[in-house]
């Protein structure tokens, strides 16, 4: 069943895949609420996809590089904007202890935090909209958005290129093997999303520690 359910997904080709993935990619941190989307699972399929020949694996790094940086730009302006009336939709709510933690460590940390948190699934949405809110100046947070799109992008294209690659060679061997592979593929996807949930909040306490720890020196 959920094989039937990914394999469109995997088949896609041209630039209905990248338009795809980038706009997912995209989405995530366009706005405080984009980790609805599922931008991270959308790379590594569409690394799949490109180890399939469907699409070219280098266009799709630069696709999703392109639209990680263009996504937290525009984050960045609409939390300049509206950021504190988004943190009043209620998901958020919820989460606002850490979301507070997280806008400390902007203002006092910058570009380290905004790098960071670009591999952590839960402040890779949030972080641009609330940069946007800090006191933190675009002219800071691009560099270090940029760094992070470009390293993210790069490592997760490239991680499903190649669990794409063994699939598809074994898939000339075996269609009994392809077929477990795949499905090892599809568990390997939900265990990544349920160990990311589970470990969300370790992950936000090692990007934003406990404020009454000591900070660096200014320089």
């Amino acid at each position: 069943m959920i094989v039937n359910l990914l394999n469109p997904l995997l088949n896609l080709h041209g630039w209905e895949a990248y338009a795809l993935v980038g706009a997912l990619v995209f989405a995530e941190a366009g706005i405080l609420i984009g980790f609805v989307f599922p931008g991270e699972t959308a790379v590594i399929l569409g690394g799949v996809a490109a180890s399939r020949g469907h699409i070219e694996i280098a266009a799709l790094i630069v696709v999703v590089v392109t639209c990680a940086i263009a996504g937290d730009s525009i984050g960045y302006l609409v939390g300049q904007r509206w950021g504190r009336r988004l943190l009043g939709v209620r998901m958020l709510r919820r989460r606002q202890r850490t979301l507070d933690r997280v806008l400390d460590q902007l203002n006092r940390r910058g570009a380290i935090a905004v790098f960071v948190a670009r591999f952590t699934a839960f402040l890779r949405a949030v972080v641009p909209g609330l940069a946007g809110m800090s006191s933190l100046p675009y002219r800071v947070f691009l560099p270090a958005n940029a760094a992070g799109g470009v390293v993210w992008g790069t490592a997760y294209c490239l991680l499903g290129y190649v669990v794409g690659s063994a699939y598809t060679k074994l898939e000339h061997d075996s269609a009994i093997a392809s077929d477990v592979l795949l499905g090892l593929i599809v568990v390997a996807l939900v265990v990544f999303a349920v160990r990311r949930r589970r470990k969300e909040s370790e992950e936000e306490r090692a990007v934003t520690p406990d404020p009454r720890a000591p900070t660096d020196p200014p320089t």
